[in-house]
């Protein structure tokens, strides 16, 4: 039988054996609910024979013609034709869909109230600090050195610390985000010394927030969608992101210098929540898990692609690239080394010296 859109807008994840209305939160009944139910609508339409046993949400914070949105799209078109039409999601991109006083996605996520969420570490370590492992500031060196982490004993900790907290964190499914620079509209960052007093656009978590006080500079956590604005109108000077996120959000079109710094890497987690997960049928499970870890490694593709190409189309937006010294930002991190390893925890900080030498 087809489902009505009624049924779909009330989706209750009857197929956990239990009811979990989709009630609380008006982010919920205003965007995906109602997101849903137009899918719900276009099934009716096209009168397709299959039925939609498993509609669900997927929510990332990136544009839409970024490569991770585009890679979802065609993973999770993968897993509805693997499935014969069972499976189908929507995916909801950036978060522009959010308005002030609605949940945390990651809550959503937790409560069963979001089936899918692709979030960085450091998002993370709001329910497992030892997350904050992945964006410790200059660890990794190489995008090599990261996948063998993630897609290793360090990606298979944290799924169990995640697992205690009720997420389900997809194996060898971590998207990439890439090593972060430092673009500024002010001056050009050549080393430590010219972060001081710099206003820095951070992602709003304590360890990059403290990282950055470390330094001199001045951080003020931001969603990422307000930087533009703020970066316009001098709120910030700076902001630390990957190449990327300066042609995406077209940051040329108000910033002249790019620093490369690499000096800390981030990637998109590919999370469920553990009851949707440990309820959806064995094939379902194994073509989610097969065809994330085969679009994840496309994605990390794409950003490789991508960041050759960067510079050089960057410098044509007349940006002026600098190579920083990074052994200066180095040289200033032995106190701030001393305290996040005991945030992140003495397991999760030895797995990560072993992939990258002593951290002091």
């Amino acid at each position: 039988m087809r489902e009505t859109a009624a049924q779909i807008r009330n989706f209750d994840c009857k197929f956990l054996g239990e009811d979990i209305p989709m009630t609380g939160s008006p982010m919920t009944r205003r965007s995906f609910t109602l997101g849903l139910a137009a899918a719900g609508g276009m099934f009716l339409a096209t009168g397709r024979a299959f039925a939609v046993d498993f509609p669900m949400r997927q929510y990332h914070n990136q544009p839409t013609d970024s490569s991770l949105h585009k890679r979802l799209v065609q993973m999770w078109d993968a897993v509805k034709a693997e499935t014969r039409g069972r499976v189908q999601v929507e995916i909801f991109p950036e978060n522009n869909h959010f308005k002030d006083g609605d949940p945390d996605p990651l809550d959503l996520l937790v409560r069963g109230e979001l089936e899918f969420f692709a979030l960085s570490g450091n998002g993370l370590a709001a329910i497992v600090p030892a997350a904050n492992v992945q964006a410790t500031p200059f660890a990794f060196r190489t995008q090599a050195q990261v996948y063998r982490a993630m897609d290793g004993d360090i990606g298979d900790y944290l799924g169990q610390e995640l697992s205690a907290k009720g997420v389900y964190c997809v194996p060898r499914a971590c998207f990439e985000n890439g090593f972060h620079q430092i673009s500024c509209t002010t001056r050009p960052v050549r080393n430590a010394d010219d972060l001081r007093g710099l206003k820095i656009r951070a992602p709003g978590t304590d360890i990059y927030l403290e990282f950055w006080k470390t330094l001199g500079a001045l951080p003020m956590g931001m969603n990422i969608n307000n930087m533009y604005n703020a970066l316009k109108t001098g709120v910030v000077e700076a902001q630390e992101d990957p190449l990327d996120i300066a042609e995406l959000f077209h940051l040329y079109e108000i910033q002249k210098y790019m620093s490369m710094t690499n000096h800390s890497w981030s990637g998109h987690n590919f999370l469920a929540n553990l009851k949707v997960w440990q309820g959806l049928p064995a094939d379902v499970r194994q073509s989610i898990e097969r065809n994330a870890a085969k679009f994840a490694r496309l994605q990390r593709a794409d950003a490789a692609s991508l960041n050759t190409e960067l510079h050089a189309r960057l410098t044509q937006q007349e940006m002026l690239f600098n190579d920083a010294d990074v052994a200066s930002f180095r040289a200033k991190l032995a106190p701030f080394y001393a305290h996040w390893k005991q945030s992140i925890g003495d397991r999760a900080w030895s797995l990560l010296e072993a992939h990258v030498g002593k951290l002091a």
